[in-house]
């Protein structure tokens, strides 16, 4: 689904709360049915969700995709288990009231998820979670959207469970941007497509008729940014996603690359080479204006904004081979902060702002990990023949890599949580590379 299309905005209840995009939220009874994931490996939360019920027929089909998307939303994650339908003892249409929870005891949920749905326009979904042994209710939604965003609305809903049961917001109402791949390795076809974080609503920006790489997209998922080779030159181009209208970046001196949003959506970092050696330099998207953060003979690339913009992540191999290094914004006070074996490449900082993740090759393998933002605490988190390209869920609690298992084989994209569980592949089409993963949607 398109990010741009509207979602109405109107009140809905007393005391309603607006949720961004114009889907609303009210907050019921809360107690105290609570999953602590601050351990390494978390027991997943027996949790039921129920087909919504519905006003007519039509109604009654979306609730029950409804309900299959928050279903697989939760399961995703590895903190929660869903449980068999087949088991569930109350239909639909007698969850509109209070459940009987005693039934739900039963199959041991400690969780419950109902709804009811009407549609067809403005699709309206009103949700409540259940705490079953405690016999309350946690949360209350009443969703109010086009019928065409039906998937969102679930994401949404997802979300909601996911932040009341775990205290962390979610990251299910997301895109994915990556590179699309197709052909023989020396005739690779390159393409620009986004999809939801769960791979559906999948959409391609280019058409394979020039190279493409490196996408990225702005902090309110309105554009993205990537490079193109076009002749004469390479060149950073940005792209509107709802309208679809180009715009070039500049004339850059040399090859520009690896281009990187700041965390106010007013400037990009790019990587710019010139005559062998490469820099760090950031485009002012306002006055147009670029300006040089490092200078050197080193290689100088992968930069990656801390969350509150006044830090820089970046690759170097200034001092021999390629580690990773932090500066001030403004390019002054770098400091180096890996110092394992191997070498490491493309930084990432966590939206929490407390890791930076990386690859690593290290004795014939790659390796995802994270390190704090001195450079502590280094763990790797996977280990196969080529894992690149981490990329961060806007919580902070997944990151999303792409990986090829053997030399010609499937490039494919992954995820796993920072514990080192949960890994997960994610579903696209085609060969898919580089991914980028946004911020929640506006």
């Amino acid at each position: 689904m398109n990010p741009s299309i509207p979602l109405r905005r109107r009140a809905l209840l007393a005391g309603t709360v607006a949720f961004a995009g114009g889907v609303f939220a009210r907050r019921l009874a809360q107690a105290q049915l609570h999953l602590d994931i601050t351990r390494g490996f978390v027991e997943p939360m027996p949790i039921a969700v129920s087909p919504f019920a519905g006003d007519g027929p039509a109604a009654r089909e979306q609730g029950e995709a409804i309900a299959q998307v928050v279903s697989a939303d939760l399961d995703s994650s590895g903190l929660f288990r869903t449980l068999d339908r087949r088991a569930y003892i109350q239909g639909p249409e007698e969850l509109r009231g209070v459940p009987r929870f005693a039934d739900w005891r039963q199959i041991n949920a400690q969780a419950l998820v109902t709804g009811v749905v009407r549609s067809p326009e403005p699709l309206v979904v009103e949700f409540r979670l259940w705490d079953v042994f405690g016999g309350t209710q946690l949360r209350g939604l009443r969703l109010d959207a086009p019928s065409s965003a039906w998937r969102r609305v679930a994401h949404k809903i997802a979300d909601a469970v996911y932040e009341r049961l775990t205290g962390e917001s979610g990251y299910f109402d997301t895109k994915i941007a990556y590179i699309a791949e197709t052909g023989p390795a020396t005739r690779r076809i390159k393409r620009v497509a986004v999809m939801d974080q769960d791979g559906a609503n999948h959409a391609f920006l280019t058409d394979g008729s020039q190279l493409v790489l490196t996408p990225r997209l702005s902090p309110d998922v309105t554009r993205i940014a990537y490079l193109v080779f076009r002749h004469p030159a390479p060149r950073v181009v940005m792209r509107e996603l709802a309208s679809g209208r180009e715009i070039v970046l500049g004339e850059f001196p040399g090859m520009s690359f690896a281009p990187r949003f700041s965390p106010d959506g007013r400037s990009l970092l790019v990587s710019i080479a010139q005559e062998g050696n490469t820099d760090l330099f950031r485009f002012d998207l306002v006055t147009r204006q670029l300006r040089r953060l490092t200078d050197g003979a080193a290689i100088d690339t992968s930069p990656s904004y801390s969350p509150d913009g006044t830090k820089i992540a970046f690759n170097s191999d200034r001092g021999g081979s390629p580690q990773l290094y932090v500066m001030n914004a403004d390019g002054s006070g770098v400091r180096r902060i890996s110092f394992g074996s191997g070498r490491y490449g493309e930084p990432e900082w966590s939206p929490r702002g407390d890791l930076i993740a990386f690859s690593k090759l290290d004795k014939g393998f790659f390796h995802i990990g994270v390190m704090k933002p001195d450079g502590s605490d280094e763990r790797l988190l996977t280990r196969n023949y080529q894992d690149e390209s981490p990329t961060w869920s806007p919580n902070g609690r997944v990151i999303l890599f792409s990986r090829q298992d053997r030399a010609g084989g499937r490039t494919r994209l992954f995820s796993i949580d920072i514990t080192g569980y949960n890994q997960r592949e994610i579903p696209t089409p085609l060969d898919a590379s580089d991914p980028n993963w946004s911020a929640l949607l506006p």
